[in-house]
């Protein structure tokens, strides 16, 4: 299996696609400036103690206070606690490896036994604010690297289930507890096999230097404050899928081209020259056909091979996904053979379904009637199949006797949704518009405006592909015509993203043109 990864920048922030076999598998949106994103570190402030959830609701700067439940405290929550108010009342930046630990909280212990309303506390978001409620948190902090997770005030080494060699798993635990400061625990991560001492030692000095960096800012902070940001949200994904199987990473900014190039250099420096940047004029997406295969994924129905479809519902309470075989019972030689079959390859779509949404929660598959317990065995076994590449949390069921399968997956951030509809931007959706209007003259008015209001001499116009082919037609062409009459700095290009009768004019730093 061959893994590509596009990063498309623009003003408003990054899209992240990452394809599998030339098959979008992953996609992440992020705007510009996010804040409480999963693994930042704020110092907050308790505001409310409810002894009836067992939980504490903060004040971290987010609108709505965030939740923090007595078992996401963890059993160190304690000497946390100490080494944070001598930090905070500035007696210095106690040493952490000469920190006396306090006893750890009783598993079935209340939230106020350990926390005051008005109490500031060090916390890290574990699920970000999604639908109506506030971000979730926990206060056994962690750090993130390549190969090892870094755990203040726990004394543990743990090594990743994935990695199966007895052997393995021995010599890791062993390297590690043989480098590790004191108060200081590790979780190995899959990606640490067969990785020497000293690469390990690089990582665990650079994380260990990252939590004194943060330690060193609490001096100075003021309830509610970030502490600790999460690094780049593309270095963030990196972090963690990539893999040998990588062919290329294609970026289309500069300043996020030499960001990932450093970073694959930093964690791989073999494949630092599979980070290639894009400066073509058409779009990153549509140079790759991205932009087709995102409006073809998203939506109600999802067309899986020969006629069968997926019909994908959302909910507040859950997802529900129904199978159904369309056209395909013509060609299979019995209805059972039939439904397994369909069952076999929407099994395989459903698992990209929910890594490309990012669809969390309880999810309920509706797959067609099988009698043959054989055949739903079959089916359970080829979900868990397709879902084992996903690396959120996890839970499938075997099907029900009446056909249902339930799936729970973690969910942290929001679900990816995009828009497949599209309003007419000529009527915006009224269903009326005013016969006068010639779509290129309208056009050629913008250029115009863009060049005598705003004195541009170079700008690129995006228009749909059927606009693009419709202005290119013919000698002389429009765009020749405009080229000749208003600017020769005028550079066409179709992009699949737009819809039929909108356009886009953007300046020489690819900035779209506001023009009243």
């Amino acid at each position: 299996m061959s893994a590509e990864l596009f990063v498309d920048v623009t003003p408003k922030g990054l899209t992240i696609a990452l394809l599998e076999d030339k098959r979008l598998v992953e996609l992440k949106k992020e705007q510009s400036n996010v804040q409480f994103a999963v693994g930042d570190i704020y110092l907050g402030k308790v505001k409310k103690i409810m002894p009836g959830l067992n939980a504490a609701f903060v004040d971290i700067g987010y609108e709505k206070d965030a939740f923090l439940h007595y078992l996401d405290l963890g059993p160190q929550i304690k000497t946390l606690q100490k080494y944070v108010n001598q930090t905070v009342l500035k007696k210095g930046v106690p040493a952490l490896h000469k920190l006396k630990p306090e006893d750890d909280i009783d598993k079935t212990g209340t939230i106020a036994q350990v926390l005051t309303a008005g109490q500031e506390i060090l916390v890290q978001i574990a699920k970000e604010p999604i639908s109506t409620k506030g971000p979730r948190l926990t206060s056994e902090i962690s750090l993130a690297g390549r190969h090892i997770i870094l755990i203040p005030f726990s004394d543990r080494v743990s090594v990743s289930q994935k990695i199966e060699s007895p052997e393995e798993r021995s010599r890791l635990k062993r390297l590690l507890l043989s480098i590790k400061p004191k108060n200081y625990g590790i979780i190995v991560r899959t990606v640490a096999e067969g990785k020497k001492v000293a690469e390990l030692d690089k990582e665990l000095r650079t994380l260990v230097k990252r939590w004194e960096d943060a330690v060193n800012r609490l001096k100075e902070a003021k309830v509610p404050n970030l502490i600790v940001g999460e690094i780049g949200r593309t270095s963030t994904f990196l972090r963690d899928i990539f893999n040998p199987t990588f062919q290329a990473i294609y970026v289309n900014d500069q300043e996020v081209f030499r960001e990932m190039k450093d970073y694959v250099g930093l964690i791989a420096p073999e494949c630092e020259k599979i980070v290639r940047l894009h400066t073509g004029s058409v779009s990153l997406f549509d140079q790759y056909g991205i932009e087709k295969q995102i409006k073809s994924a998203f939506g109600k129905t999802v067309s899986v091979k020969r006629g069968a479809y997926l019909i994908i519902e959302h909910t507040e309470a859950l997802h529900v996904i129904d199978v159904n075989s369309g056209n395909r019972s013509k060609s299979a030689a019995s209805q059972e053979n039939n439904a397994l079959e369909v069952n076999l390859v929407a099994a395989d779509e459903i698992a990209r379904q929910l890594r490309l949404r990012d669809m969390g929660g309880i999810i309920v598959v509706d797959f067609i009637d099988m009698q043959d317990v054989e055949h739903r065995q079959k089916v359970f076994e080829r979900m868990k199949e397709a879902m084992d590449p996903d690396r959120t949390k996890h839970n499938i069921l075997p099907l029900s006797k009446f056909g249902l399968m339930q799936i729970t997956r973690q969910r942290v951030r929001p679900e990816m949704h995009i828009e497949t509809a599209e309003c007419c931007p000529t009527c915006l959706g009224t269903g009326k518009i005013a016969t006068s209007i010639n779509f290129t003259e309208k056009i050629e008015y913008s250029l115009r405006n863009a060049v005598e209001q705003l004195k541009l001499k170079k700008m690129t116009l995006r228009v749909h592909p059927y606009i693009y082919a419709y202005i290119k037609k013919g000698f002389p062409s429009q765009i020749l015509r405009w080229k000749w009459n208003i600017a020769r700095g005028i550079k066409v290009v179709p992009s699949e993203g737009l819809a039929f009768l909108e356009y886009q004019i953007k300046d020489a730093a690819n900035n779209e043109v506001d023009l009243v």
